[in-house]
């Protein structure tokens, strides 16, 4: 008996399977056409296991938990707390580890959802199968199906395995979620050459894909994970999840800041004992050095502006599974796009009918019925013309698809060819609730490559004829030409032949149509009834482009983002789509082509060549691999199981919302909530807009630090008291700070957000301009708050460090303005046009204000009262810190232009 699939007797490797005939297929797994015997499946179901995907084992939500911890900076204000707490800060120790408790839960709430991807997979494995065993037809769980089974199959069924088809009548299967193959694929046995694409193996029905139309029966040849299905899956697991971007840069970040406060308060430590100063005393100046360099409201910040980014993508379309995506979808450089459903819009539409008298071109797009049939541009009455009346007639009756209007729009029962089809005859006021039932079926199977179906009309009867035209033109001797049937000329054929050429040519699915008045007295059998037709025309079939696409695609040219198609259709269609979308290609590549090619042989044809068709999960994984190598943050969409590795593997895994498998979902990153390439496009704009600002209040927040150590170091080396207590620090930390800084967050996009190259994705969040401007503003912060504390602390030393701690607030509140825009004054961007921040400015001048008068406020912050005019000459001294930032900003646009955005 041989071993299951991925291995063979003697440790050899499998056969393919598609390569061999039934009895050699029969012979190698040693089946039996009357079905397995009970005792032999139960000890195959022994040897070779059960037919389920392996799990991987799942995070705990404690586990989840702890992970929000992982962070550098959140284990520095860990150890913060602890030191605080150490030294008697109790309330400055309870204060830190609030905001990193809420920080961990916000991001808890984000991803509890994360990593479900094999769950996925195992639930849309079929629960139950039909087989022979015993001689007998038998229904059993699924999971008991063994190699060698004979498995029977019918319409509206999942295919619980992969099989061999032995038998098969009119069978089609849907392979979407497993091939990306838009059309549901005939299926038919006989061998096929070794080789032969996984979307072009007509004798093999693949675990997870669904029966459309007709019934068969087969040998299943794998089971569980090793099924094409747990192939994928297997590939699924092997994929780590990477780091963000944005992770990276905020863990290099609270390492750099971890290691100057260290530095630091090390340093002033030792520059207070040999001033003499009393050891507790510098080391509570230590913890106020450190709790001064590190901001300890930035991972708060970035996680609630996440938080309220996912909400606004969420109104763009992008349903975002992890927080830090949102922003990683700012640097994206390439994006790697589906076709079907994603840049069309999934749903045939017939666009030209050709009759032997005219070509007639149809308008509406997609299974709203509302449109109209022009000829040289100039509307018709479709009805009016008998020829085409006819034709649409025949593709009417001849045809099972239905069109129902429900809750969200129209949409068509059956298959997309043939929905088109009733689309197109409803556009002309034919419906098919005016249609008797056929009193005789031949169905459709790819070997006839035509269906007829005959009703009785009048005092006899007419058959209906659709299929592949060049089918239906050699089955023809007459053709309907100026409103009766004459006789099919040869010259008629070619021309028609031709047309059918120069549609296909186009990218056009096309199907012809015929019809004949059956004699009355004949047997009707396929030949009888499909002989001497009138062939009445063809009709081209496309997946029309998204209106709103083309326009992305230009969107994604100037904002230097690289689109790839990548699609399982054929290479013709998806070059046409390509053309009407203005996706610039040098041809297109098949997975054969891509095989055939080395990685840099890959690489180089990538360069121009946008169009990739007919490609398995392999190859989507290898040109991830081959565009990762140089940087490129990669978005991968998909729908299907076997775009589940791709979307794990890429920086951003897109899934579709409406056609995607719950595989695709929980292997990705974010959710395209209507399938559509101009919502990625929308969401890319939003996470350049979140990492704009995150840059922002990053940068914002450390100058307000620099301000603080600054004016600790400066008092110390002058041998003036503490000139702010670690709790104070903490409170212009977590509340003043932390309010702009998350107002900040919502500033809107700058208009030429989507004219700029995507960032490079290992620059660091502060650049060697940030530091200097960090430095610069921290500075001067920082000897504004010394020079208020100077005049008053040998009078009062309580009211000099209340004027010291609320003066470097409102110097920072003048500084927050400065970073609304690295590159354009207030007067460009419009003062008013963030009204969060300025109600976040006035919020933390009234929350400063209670700290200075109420008295419980006064016992914990140690401040004192202040006068009116003390609050009138704090804001004097302000005032030049924001004035300077507006002339520097308006001097580089006179004599430079603009700056960069990351300056």
């Amino acid at each position: 008996m041989p071993a299951p699939t991925g291995e063979s007797a003697g440790g050899s490797p499998p056969p393919d399977w598609h390569a061999l005939s039934a009895a050699e297929v029969q012979r190698e797994l040693d089946a039996d056409p009357s079905g397995l015997s009970t005792g032999d499946a139960e000890e195959r179901l022994q040897r070779y296991g059960p037919n389920v995907l392996r799990e991987e084992e799942r995070e705990s939500r404690l586990q989840v938990f702890l992970r929000q911890f992982k962070s550098v900076l959140i284990v520095i204000l860990i150890i913060a707390a602890a030191v605080s707490f150490f030294v008697g800060e109790a309330l400055d120790a309870a204060a830190i580890l609030i905001i990193v408790i809420l920080n961990a839960l916000l991001g808890y709430s984000q991803e509890w959802q994360a990593g479900e991807a094999i769950e996925a997979l195992k639930k849309m494995l079929v629960q139950h199968a039909v087989v022979v065993r015993d001689g007998e037809r038998r229904e059993i769980d699924a999971a008991a199906l063994v190699r060698g089974d004979l498995v029977l199959l019918d319409m509206g069924e999942r295919v619980p395995a992969d099989i061999y088809i032995v038998e098969a009548t009119s069978l089609q299967v849907d392979e979407a979620p497993l091939t990306g193959e838009s059309s549901p694929v005939d299926k038919t046995p006989g061998s096929l050459p070794v080789g032969t694409p996984l979307a072009e193996r007509r004798n093999m029905a693949f675990a997870g894909t669904t029966v459309t139309n007709g019934h068969g029966r087969g040998f299943v040849v794998a089971t569980g994970m090793q099924t094409e299905f747990g192939r994928i899956a297997g590939l699924s697991q092997r994929i780590a999840d990477e780091t963000t971007p944005l992770a990276r840069q905020m863990d290099r970040l609270g390492r750099d800041l971890g290691l100057i406060a260290l530095g630091i308060a090390a340093l002033v430590v030792v520059v207070g004992l040999l001033q003499q100063r009393e050891l507790l005393e510098m080391f509570l100046v230590g913890v106020s050095l450190a709790v001064a360099v590190i901001p300890e409201g930035l991972p708060a910040v970035v996680t609630l502006t996440l938080a309220i980014g996912i909400k606004t993508m969420m109104r763009r379309n992008c349903l975002i599974r992890h927080l830090p995506v949102s922003e990683t979808l700012g640097a994206v450089s390439v994006i790697c796009t589906d076709k079907t459903g994603t840049l069309t819009r999934n749903e045939m539409t017939v666009v030209r009918v050709r009759t032997a008298d005219t070509e007639v071109a149809v308008t509406g797009a997609g299974y709203l019925p509302m449109g109209e049939f022009l000829v040289e541009e100039r509307p018709i009455d479709p009805l009016a013309d008998p020829g085409l009346r006819q034709f649409l007639r025949t593709v009417l009756l001849c045809n099972h698809a239905t069109l129902a209007l429900e809750e969200g729009g129209w949409r068509i029962f059956g298959t997309p060819t043939e929905g088109a089809l009733v689309v197109a005859a409803e556009k002309a006021g034919l419906s098919r609730d005016d249609a008797p039932e056929p009193v005789k079926e031949f169905s459709f199977n790819s070997t006839r490559k035509r269906m007829t179906t005959v009703y009785r009309e009048g005092e006899g009867n007419v058959a209906h004829v659709k299929g592949a035209p060049e089918v239906l033109l050699a089955r023809s001797s007459r053709v309907f030409l100026g409103g009766s049937v004459v006789p099919l000329t040869d010259e008629l054929r070619d021309a028609l032949l031709a047309e059918i050429e120069r549609y296909a040519s186009q990218g056009l699915r096309v199907l012809g149509a015929a019809c004949r008045p059956l004699p009355a007295g004949i047997e009707w059998t396929v030949d009888t009834v499909e002989t001497d037709l009138v062939f009445l025309g063809l009709a081209g079939i496309v997946d029309p482009p998204r209106p709103e696409a083309a326009e992305a695609i230009r969107l994604c040219r100037s904002a230097g983002i690289d689109v790839i198609m990548i699609t399982g259709d054929n290479p013709l269609t998806a070059s046409t789509i390509a053309r009407d979308l203005g996706l610039s290609s040098e041809g297109a590549m098949t997975g054969a082509d891509l095989e055939a090619m080395t990685d840099d042989e890959l690489k180089e044809r990538l360069r121009t060549t946008k169009v990739l068709s007919r490609v398995t999960a392999e190859h989507k994984l290898r040109v991830i691999d081959i565009l990762s190598r140089d940087r490129e943050v990669i978005a991968m969409t998909g729908d299907g199981v076997n775009d589940a590795p791709a979307l794990k593997k890429a920086s951003i895994g897109i899934a579709m919302g409406i056609k995607g498998t719950d595989a695709a979902k929980e292997s990705s990153d974010m959710v395209l909530v209507d399938d559509n390439f101009a919502s990625i496009v929308a969401g890319v704009e939003e996470g350049r807009r979140e990492y704009d600002n995150i840059a922002r209040f990053t940068r914002y927040l450390l100058s307000s630090n620099v301000g603080e150590l600054v004016a600790i170091v400066g008092a110390l080396l002058l041998g003036l008291p503490l000139i702010l207590i670690p709790v104070q620090i903490l409170w212009i930390n977590l509340v003043t700070d932390g309010l702009t800084a998350l107002a900040l967050g919502l500033e809107p996009a700058e208009r030429d957000v989507m004219q700029r190259r995507p960032r490079d994705p290992q620059e660091a969040i502060l650049t060697r301009n940030a530091y200097l401007v960090i430095l610069i503003l921290g500075i001067w912060l920082g000897l504004l708050t010394i020079y208020v504390f100077l005049g008053l602390y040998e009078v009062d030393l309580d009211r000099a460090r209340t004027m010291a701690f609320t003066g470097l607030i409102v110097f920072e509140l003048y500084n927050v303005l400065n970073f609304r825009s690295f590159r354009f004054p207030l007067h460009r961007i419009g003062f008013f046009s963030n009204p969060a921040l300025l109600l976040a400015i006035l919020g933390s001048l009234a929350l400063q204000a209670l700290v200075v008068y109420v008295p419980v406020f006064n016992l914990f912050l140690g401040t004192a009262p202040l006068t009116l005019a003390d609050w009138g000459l704090l804001a004097l001294l302000g005032l030049p810190v924001l004035l300077a930032g507006e002339v520097y900003k308006n001097l580089r646009l006179r004599l430079g232009g603009e700056a960069p955005a990351s300056d």
